[in-house]
């Protein structure tokens, strides 16, 4: 057992003004990792050494990093960085026949509980394409992960959103209208 005394948990940190990100910069790695025993909780209980994060604190970097417009400007770098990922990301849509993509969307609607009556329009029909799509696609979602709180993250959403939609349309010409569409109602 450690002594409380002697060591800083997160929620410690945050209390004496710090952020993940300087946590990241200028602690790095934790003292002391392990599972709260008290606690159900799959996430570690990171500690850091208080003589360490005293140290620090006296430090320049933590007095520059510690300003709000430090903090700001780390937001920034990190709103830009994850904006160029979603950029650069290639984004690649499963390519299926038409009877198949059918076959799995009308699945993938069973699945998700929606019943609804026994003739399915055509319409509908490419709703449910581009919606089976959609969560095909959604392991990349993941690249918002680099984004805390509100900051840029709604941006960061809408060009994902937008660059999901236009990989569906490029790869299924026919289903190009409904992702236009979604894309102006999902803005």
């Amino acid at each position: 057992m450690t002594d409380r005394t002697t060591y800083v948990s997160l929620a410690g940190l945050r209390g004496r003004g710090w952020n993940h990100a300087m946590v990241d910069e200028l602690l790095g790695q934790a003292d002391v990792q392990g599972r709260d025993p008290r606690r159900w909780s799959l996430a570690p209980v990171r500690l850091y050494l208080l003589a360490r994060v005293e140290a620090v604190e006296r430090t320049p970097e933590f007095a520059e990093s510690a300003t709000p417009a430090a903090r700001g400007a780390a937001a920034e770098r990190r709103r830009r960085a994850v904006l160029a990922t979603i950029r650069a990301e290639p984004i690649e849509v499963p390519r299926l026949p038409a009877a198949e993509l059918e076959r799995r969307a009308v699945r993938h609607r069973h699945l998700l509980g929606a019943r609804g009556p026994g003739g399915v329009t055509a319409g509908a029909m490419v709703r449910w394409q581009v919606g089976y799509l959609r969560h095909a696609l959604s392991r990349y979602d993941a690249l918002l992960d680099g984004l805390y709180g509100a900051t840029g993250r709604a941006e960061a959403e809408r060009l994902l959103r937008r660059r999901l939609y236009e990989a569906i349309a490029a790869a299924y010409p026919h289903l190009a209208h409904e992702c236009r569409r979604r894309t102006e109602v999902e803005r």
